[in-house]
């Protein structure tokens, strides 16, 4: 059987979760330790505690969830005996490629940390909140999206995710994404749901946070992954790390091209493919291609215990 790991990306987050990591595997706690020393701060009692808008704050989210994603993995390698040599390929959704780069040892958790919180800030203050916006279109092909807004001429707005088969997320100004969900409810009868998050990621009003991210990625040092990652910005399986980079500060204003990596581990012949961490959106994503791909979510105790 030919497998992949995949992480997931924000919006995955909720509070409690890895809690379990935590409290039943020491290889997971050091995780959580190791992040909470690296940044200076608790990361650990936000991601535990009872305070949803302090997690949902993307300068916490974003090594939140990595932490959770490598702590996961690591419970996994001890209690089934998994390494990541075990896979063919490894990916991550947007700030889960990180989560990939470190378990495939080219980054280190400490370090890893430290660039998501800077991310995180970066993306923050790139677009002034409020000024921005986010909504996932459903029962829609990404061609025919993507003529409708050229058509429309709303110059900001950008398709930020191709998710799978009828799944597209557009991001940009706040009143032409508003205009947009409007025009395609009433011409084209789509469903819009507008994402609650606090700046446009993944289009070209992220370029001031990617600028600022590559000087400071930059500082720390990274060595090529143990197994092919297969890029978010390229869909395909990159090993240079001058290239991967290059492609992470790209893929902060860059779309996310989640369903080219998936036709690409069809292709390949891959049957299965975890999907490690909080949630299971990648799961559920998996779901929606024609295809005999068998995806597994490791979210919580018990899918541990039962994974094969």
């Amino acid at each position: 059987m030919l497998n992949s790991i995949v992480f997931p990306g924000q919006g995955s987050q909720y509070l409690g979760m890895g809690k379990y990591l935590y409290d039943n595997f020491k290889v997971s706690k050091d995780v959580f330790d190791e992040v909470d020393e690296a940044l200076g701060q608790k990361l650990t009692q936000i991601i535990f505690g009872e305070n949803q808008d302090d997690l949902n704050l993307t300068t916490n989210t974003q090594p939140a969830i990595m932490t959770v994603s490598v702590a996961t993995f690591k419970a996994l390698e001890e209690e089934k005996g998994l390494k990541i040599l075990d896979f063919k390929y490894c990916a991550g959704h947007s700030l889960g490629e990180y989560s990939a780069l470190v378990l495939a040892n080219s980054l280190r958790l400490s370090d890893s940390a430290k660039i998501l919180k800077k991310r995180g800030e970066a993306m923050q203050s790139a677009v002034p909140v409020g000024k921005g916006a986010m909504a996932a279109v459903l029962n829609i092909e990404i061609d025919e999206l993507e003529k409708f807004i050229n058509q429309k001429e709303y110059k900001t707005v950008q398709i930020s995710n191709d998710n799978c088969p009828g799944q597209c997320v557009i991001s940009g100004e706040k009143s032409d994404v508003e205009n947009i969900v409007l025009l395609l409810k009433n011409e084209l009868n789509k469903k819009s749901i507008k994402l609650p998050v606090s700046a446009p990621f993944h289009c070209d009003m992220m370029k001031p946070a990617a600028d600022e991210l590559k000087s400071f990625i930059k500082q720390f040092s990274m060595t090529s992954p143990q197994i092919p990652f297969v890029s978010n910005v390229s869909a395909k399986p990159e090993t240079e790390i001058e290239k991967i980079q290059d492609l992470l500060i790209e893929c902060v204003f860059s779309r996310v091209r989640w369903r080219e990596i998936v036709n690409f581990f069809i292709k390949d012949g891959i049957t299965k493919l975890i999907e490690c961490g909080p949630g299971k959106a990648l799961t559920n994503m998996t779901k929606r291609f024609d295809s005999q791909i068998n995806s597994v979510k490791i979210d919580n105790l018990d899918d541990l215990k039962k994974y094969e």
